[in-house]
């Protein structure tokens, strides 16, 4: 069997995308997932994402893991199917889809896609940190030295240590201005750092409000990357009206024999 695909990439976040409305990928093949996801033996991504049709939306986002599982809400590749949809003629400049975490509204714009993301009404605090869900479960830590931080080491002892086997992405900060946060995540289903983590920046920019680090409402976050802002509204149940906002790019297309 021949597929086709196309890879895009979200600040460094990237993605199989695949056409899937006919329905013939053989999406319950988790192994496959994970082939095609290896750097070394198939494509070479972070996640695959599938674009199904759907009867209440313009399209229905599925999401994997490059382990191969099916994942949680993924914010970059929630922007990265936005511009694919807009790359097939399903869309133009506005969009409403479905996703594992419900429907998401979208706009696209010259390659700049702003996302809305699920209304967030709880943060607990830890001791050090902050744990909340943006779509996906979100550990959020200040780090001094963010640069030469052993994001790696530190984030799997966090991930497996403190969440267990069902985990959760672990993020590091460090404020750099006002407004202005870098961020190295560890992600869950990658096991890996990654250059970019959608869910996990929206996460950084709340919790850095909830702290009063910053008393914006449109945070700068900086990635290994590129650069993402978050916008939102502090309303009485919690925070509301969050946007994620970046550029999603096509890398290339291509077939592969599975």
């Amino acid at each position: 069997m021949t597929i086709s695909f196309y890879k895009y990439q979200g600040t460094g976040n990237d993605f199989i995308m695949i056409d899937n409305r006919i329905g013939k990928f053989p999406k319950a093949n988790h192994k496959l997932i994970s082939f095609l996801c290896d750097r070394r033996f198939g494509i070479g991504a972070d996640g695959l994402i599938l674009l199904e049709d759907d009867k209440s939306s313009h399209f229905m986002m599925v999401f994997y893991n490059s382990d191969g599982k099916p994942g949680s809400m993924c914010g970059n590749g929630g922007r990265c199917i936005v511009a694919f949809a807009e790359f097939l003629g399903i869309i133009e400049e506005k969009t409403k889809f479905n996703a594992v975490d419900g429907f998401h509204h979208a706009s696209i714009n010259d390659g700049t896609v702003s996302l809305q993301m699920q209304n967030v009404n709880e943060i607990m605090e830890k001791r050090n940190c902050l744990f909340l869900n943006t779509g996906s479960p979100h550990h959020v830590q200040m780090v001094s030295n963010l640069e030469n931080y052993k994001v790696l080491e530190e984030g799997a002892k966090l991930r497996y240590g403190i969440y267990g086997e069902g985990g959760s992405n672990i993020n590091f900060v460090e404020q750099t201005g006002d407004n202005d946060f870098s961020v190295r995540t560890y992600e869950r289903g990658v096991e890996n750092e990654t250059l970019s983590c959608g869910t996990g920046v929206t996460a950084v920019a709340l919790g850095m409000h909830y702290w009063g680090k910053t008393k914006s409402e449109k945070v700068n976050i900086f990635t290994k990357g590129g650069n993402l802002v978050v916008q939102f509204t502090k309303g009485p149940a919690g925070y509301e009206n969050i946007r994620l906002d970046g550029p999603a790019k096509q890398v290339f297309k291509g077939t592969i024999e599975i």
